[in-house]
């Protein structure tokens, strides 16, 4: 599987998405797999079905991707990400663009009304319980499994950047807003 760049797709809301290439230099690809084993292993590209899980587990694991982005973004330095013509990407323009326009949108909004909802538990019911009795829980699962949709996508660049197979299949219409 060689290649010298790879076509980039992702359907960014807050963006309209992002269109371009990506030529990925060796840090780029020690990078991409680093966070691409991160992303795999987490709920981040696991559908959260109704009834299943914790939904405060399932923000915990995506809020640790930006201590986990950060950590290989220091790691790898600049060389993960030089600037590029328009229309390319850069592991670390990448990396940050999931984070401020993917993730924190998600994590801002939800974050505190979970939170506001969680003190309000009897400590006689169980956490799952709880959250499965909140009226914004199945709002909750929709909007983890549409950012869910994104970082398939996204994880699926990381591996062919790092030149692994991924491992799991994208959604045909994640990207059916890109344009």
């Amino acid at each position: 599987m060689s290649f010298k760049s790879i076509e980039v797709n992702l359907n960014i809301p807050l963006l309209g998405g992002i269109k371009g290439t990506w030529e990925p230099n060796r840090e780029e690809r020690k990078a991409a797999w680093e966070l691409y084993v991160e992303l795999i292993t987490r709920i981040s590209v696991v559908e959260l079905e109704s009834g299943e899980g914790i939904l405060r587990e399932a923000l915990s694991s995506l809020y640790s991707l930006f201590g986990i982005t950060r950590e290989i973004l220091r790691k790898y330095g600049t060389s993960v990400a030089k600037p590029r013509k328009e229309n390319e990407y850069s592991f670390g323009e990448l990396a940050i663009i999931i984070l401020n326009y993917v993730l924190r949108p998600l994590l801002s909004k939800w974050h505190p009304l979970l939170h506001e909802y969680e003190s309000e538990r009897d400590k006689d019911i169980s956490i799952k319980e709880h959250e499965d009795k909140w009226e914004k829980n199945s709002e909750l699962r929709k909007e983890l499994n549409e950012t869910r949709d994104i970082l398939i996508v996204y994880s699926n660049h990381l591996a062919k950047v790092a030149k692994v197979k991924p491992l799991y299949k994208e959604n045909k219409n994640a990207n059916k807003k890109m344009g």
